[in-house]
């Protein structure tokens, strides 16, 4: 049986690889300042969803400046998603050519550069915009786990838990504020959107002195550990492996779904701008509940099969009420899909280390669970606002999403086995 203990063991680009010397003594004078350390995680960890909770609140107006379909306005968000996908592709080997810090720090710039491009008077530039910030975040996405296990082994619970928490914090106050800094600034959508390029700017600033400390020193590892005579386990043939990455990708469908359209879904049906933003703020920070609770449950438990029971029927309760009354039980509905949407996204995660059988298979399933998961979620917002253009109605998106959820329950039941890759 597994315990918690394995659960805090986080999947590394790095699994498998051999540090230099040179890296090594990188380590020790990075670690020497902590705090230094630790301040940089925090904010590159707001910035995680920053960019993309942002904008939700802001797409109607978006698409009202550009004369965009509702199809076309959900590649407002669906851009960013897909690039979460390829960018995780490439990642590892940035990581592992030029280290971490090194990236971590373009990322930041990255990102700031791509909030920027978005606000652009030009639809070709909003679309760009979406390129490199969907390509920052993957970056940011791959490569800061795997920095948390490597320079905090004794500490890795605590510090996912504050990275975690970061990255929601940020993604709640993105949206509860994407409305009031609009007022506040202006009046216009691009002084809301366009202010977020200045927390990842600080960011990045907080990174630099990183950078310097690793300057001239490798570090990443540098050549590959043998694993005995053991051949690497090809996650791409196992049945299991597509199990666990379909569940990422499906729940990670819904939930970039409801980071695209639910301000929209409770502006249509009359809800004031101000109160959506505020609703959807709410239900980011209550994934907080589930994105702790279930995965420490789902390390002392064999098989994860219950929890798959619970989220998948969580989210499928959350979409029915928003179809059935969305404004009247707007905050009951935010908050039951909150706790389903974070223990989902915690579930799969979990799910990633616990059905791996060593630490450089676990880094493999999720490149694999990554890379296919956000390019499946990408054309989750894409098809609802195609099919919300087609009917007029977000009826038809809402029962194709609890399609989803069903499918999720079906590959989930089998991911969640007591088996390993």
């Amino acid at each position: 049986m597994r315990t918690g203990e394995d659960v805090r063991v986080l999947v590394d680009a790095e699994a498998g690889v051999r540090p230099s010397a040179e890296g090594t003594a990188a380590r020790r004078a990075l670690l020497a300042h902590p705090a230094v350390l630790l301040v940089g995680i925090v904010l590159a960890s707001l910035n995680m969803r920053v960019a993309l909770a942002g904008v939700a609140p802001l797409v109607g107006e978006i698409s009202a400046a550009f004369g965009l379909s509702a199809t076309a306005s959900s590649l407002v968000t669906s851009v960013p998603v897909l690039f979460l996908g390829l960018g995780a592709l490439v990642a590892p080997w940035l990581g592992g050519r030029f280290g971490a810090e090194r990236v971590l720090f373009a990322a930041l710039l990255l990102l700031a550069l791509g909030i920027l491009a978005r606000v652009l008077p030009s639809v070709y530039a909003l679309y760009g915009g979406g390129i490199l910030v969907g390509t920052a975040i993957a970056l940011l996405n791959v490569l800061m786990p795997g920095l948390i296990k490597r320079d905090f082994p004794d500490r890795a619970a605590s510090m996912t838990s504050l990275y975690t928490g970061a990255m929601i914090a940020g993604a709640t106050v993105a949206a509860a504020a994407a409305v009031p800094l609009e007022t506040a600034l202006g009046g216009g959508w691009e002084g809301s959107l366009g202010f977020w390029s200045l927390l990842a700017a600080v960011a990045a600033l907080a990174w630099l002195p990183q950078v310097l400390i690793v300057r001239g020193r490798a570090g990443h590892g540098v050549r590959a550990v043998p694993a005995g005579d053991a051949r690497p386990v090809s996650v791409w043939r196992s049945a299991l492996a597509w199990q666990v990455t379909l569940f990422m990708g499906l729940q990670s469908l819904w939930s970039y779904v409801l980071i695209a359209w639910m301000p929209t879904i409770f502006t249509d049906h009359g809800m004031s701008r101000s109160t959506a933003g505020v609703i959807f703020a709410f239900n980011n920070l209550i994934q907080v509940a589930g994105a702790f609770a279930v995965p420490l449950l789902a390390g002392r438990m064999r098989s994860q099969r219950p929890l798959i029971v619970l989220v998948t029927t969580l989210v499928a309760a959350g979409y029915a009420g928003l179809m059935v009354a969305p404004v009247e039980g707007a905050w009951l509905w935010s908050a039951v899909l909150g706790v389903g949407q974070g223990g989902a996204v915690g579930l799969a995660l979990t799910l990633i280390v616990l059905r791996s059988g060593d630490a450089a298979t676990a880094a493999r399933l999720s490149g694999m669970a990554q890379t296919v998961g956000y390019l499946l979620a990408a054309a989750g917002p894409l098809a609802a606002g195609a099919l919300h253009q087609a009917t007029g109605s977000w009826t038809l998106p809402i029962c194709v999403v609890l399609g989803v959820c069903a499918a999720a329950l079906a590959v989930g039941l089998l991911a969640a086995r007591n088996r390993t890759v």
